[in-house]
């Protein structure tokens, strides 16, 4: 990293964060001096990033958790608390968006993608929020998209969520700014992730490097900055936004 950024001291909690964008969240965190919570449905991907982290000298621990549970949040917010210590720092990093027609989908794949993008979200805040406020300081960044304030064709339910997410974290935004916490959300674009690599077709891939401006994918660091940026003090007077990092994919007023 580029930005000095000091996040000394300060307890991160990541959740997705076994691979890619999370993963990348979590180094650039530990990097900058945080106690890191790599936190993921997956145990060994959590373990593995921590695991890496640690041998380089920096401060992580691996949690499993489903976050789209709330008795699970909660269990794993008293985990981090007495692992860790009390959570400085929020990153919402799940997500899952799809590539069906919206008339396609059933009523539990519905259900899913607003449980996984966004009701998991809102458990985590709703959790954790609760010890900022007391200690009168948090920063929470929620990760976006912007479907959410653009739409996206063959992913209407992520679109809708994503939206959600958006609104959530100005409302949250609002009515914490008193307490001393801001809330923001990153929007990445078309990013270099296993998802991108493996799971997404030379079709989908062309069509987007074709309509970006910059012509080329991010890279999962690059979204990892503005998220450690947004969190640090550097940017205590920034609250309620959406910063995307699309390389120009869409420019929303």
């Amino acid at each position: 990293m580029n930005m000095q950024v000091s996040l000394e001291g300060k307890v991160a909690l990541v959740t997705g964060s076994g691979q890619g964008i999370g993963a990348a969240i979590a180094t650039q965190l530990a990097q900058s001096g945080a106690h890191v919570a790599v936190c993921d449905l997956r145990g060994d991907r959590a373990d593995a990033v921590a695991r890496d982290l640690s041998e380089r000298g920096l401060h992580a621990r691996a949690f499993t958790c489903d976050v789209t549970s709330p008795e699970a949040v909660s269990a794993l917010a008293r985990s981090v608390t007495a692992d860790l210590g009390p959570i400085d720092i929020v990153v919402n990093n799940v997500g899952w968006a799809g590539d069906d027609p919206f008339v396609s989908l059933g009523v539990e794949q519905i259900r899913n993608l607003v449980d996984v993008n966004l009701m998991s979200t809102m458990f985590v805040c709703h959790e954790i929020g609760a010890g900022m406020i007391e200690r009168g300081a948090g920063r929470i960044v929620n990760i976006a998209s912007d479907a959410g304030r653009v739409g996206s064709g063959g992913q209407a339910v992520y679109a809708a969520t994503k939206g959600a997410v958006i609104a959530f974290t100005k409302s949250l935004a609002r009515e914490w700014a008193k307490r001393g916490i801001t809330a923001n959300c990153v929007s990445p674009g078309a990013t270099d992730t296993p998802l991108w690599a493996h799971d997404t077709s030379d079709r989908i891939k062309s069509t987007l490097l074709s309509t970006i401006p910059l012509k080329r994918v991010g890279r999962t660091e690059e979204i990892a900055t503005a998220v450690t940026f947004l969190v640090s003090d550097q940017a205590g007077y920034i609250t309620g936004q959406v910063l995307s990092v699309s390389g120009g994919l869409t420019m929303v007023d």
